[in-house]
Parts: structure tokens; C-alpha cells; sequence
């Protein structure tokens, strides 16, 4: 599996492609995923082989964005599709991949362990310190597709999903979860104060 190559030339399509109005789907957010993923593959003793497999997901899960964001996870299992082969990468290997990349896909719905490992590194910010910069990023993204239209509507939506939202493996359950507990208790003090 030649996944430092793979990195280069996906990063770099994504760097010069994605529409520059995703403040939150960008390139930082990708890095940011890969890196999530390694720090709880290694928690978690998750093998190099599947090690790789866990950031080439991460690497590919939101390439679809290059093509709009409905049903992007699906696109992005596409995108990895065209590249895997011709990058060392088995079919069994590709179909493990696409699992993954299917596992972020909210509501997320991981069914073994290298997709809850995954799907947690997807959304690792919840439960850490820079929960409200990374939150602004989202927020100026989704007001601009019209989702959200104000900071209440912005905070009532974060609380939904935050009191919604659980992490799988053990790790991030461990590490992040009475952060996320604080992010949120901070989301409900300042629609209190609306």
C-alpha cells in the first residue's frame, strides 16, 4: 500500500479543488481526522496494516465534498474506488476502506471496530479544547447553505447533536467525553443567557 504517495496527490487535489466557501470540510479538517485516527489506532493496538487502512479512510472520507456535500460519503467511497488498485490496495482491503469512510455518515453507525475508530476520530473536536474554534468554521459553513441563520439557531442545533452524540472506542470515550460534557454545558449556559 503505497499511502504517502496516495497522501501527497489527495491532498493536493483536495487543497486545489474543494470550493473554497467549506471553511469546516477542508484540507485542515482532513489532516486533522488522519492525525485523530493514529493517536486512537495506537491507544486502541490496532495493527500497521490496519493502521494504514484507518488513514486512507480518513484520507478519502470527505473527497466527495469535491463534487457537492449531498450523499458525499458515497462519493468519497467512489473517489477511493478509482484509486486503491493502482495504489497497492486489495479489493478486500478497498471494501474495508469504503466501510469506514460509510461510518461517518451521521447519524454514524459503525459495525466493527476500525469504523468506530473512524468515525471517532471524525468528530474527535467535540471533546477537545478547540471545540469552539473548529465549531465557528462549521457554523460560517452551514449559515452559508442556509442550514443555520443565527448563533441561537447555531447553539440549539450544537446542543441537539452533542446530547445526541456518543464515541465508540474506548479511547475517545476515556479522553473526550467530559470535555464534550463542558463544551455542551457551556452551549446550554449560553442559550440560557439568549
Amino acid at each position: 500500500m503505497e499511502y504517502e504517495k496516495l497522501n501527497k496527490l489527495i491532498l493536493k487535489r483536495l487543497r486545489e479543488n474543494l470550493p473554497e466557501h467549506l471553511s469546516y470540510h477542508s484540507v485542515m479538517h482532513v489532516k486533522d481526522v488522519i492525525d485523530s485516527v493514529e493517536k486512537i489506532a495506537k491507544s486502541e493496538n490496532v495493527n500497521d496494516e490496519d493502521l494504514l487502512l484507518l488513514k486512507t479512510a480518513a484520507l478519502f472520507h470527505d473527497t466527495g465534498f469535491l463534487f457537492g456535500s449531498k450523499n458525499h460519503e458515497e462519493k468519497s467511497c467512489e473517489i477511493a474506488e478509482e484509486y486503491l488498485s493502482d495504489y497497492g490496495y486489495s479489493e478486500s482491503q478497498t471494501e474495508t476502506i469504503k466501510g469506514m469512510i460509510m461510518a461517518t455518515k451521521i447519524p454514524q453507525t459503525p459495525h466493527n471496530h476500525l469504523e468506530q475508530i473512524v468515525a471517532d476520530a471524525d468528530l474527535d473536536y467535540l471533546g477537545r479544547d478547540d471545540f469552539f474554534v473548529i465549531g465557528d468554521k462549521l457554523f460560517e459553513e452551514l449559515s452559508m447553505f442556509g442550514i443555520v441563520n443565527s448563533e441561537r439557531d447555531w447553539n440549539l442545533l450544537q446542543e441537539k447533536f452533542l446530547e445526541s452524540h456518543h464515541y465508540f472506542t474506548e479511547t475517545a470515550i476515556k479522553n473526550r467525553s467530559q470535555k464534550k460534557q463542558d463544551n455542551l454545558n457551556i452551549i446550554k449556559s449560553k442559550l440560557k443567557n439568549d
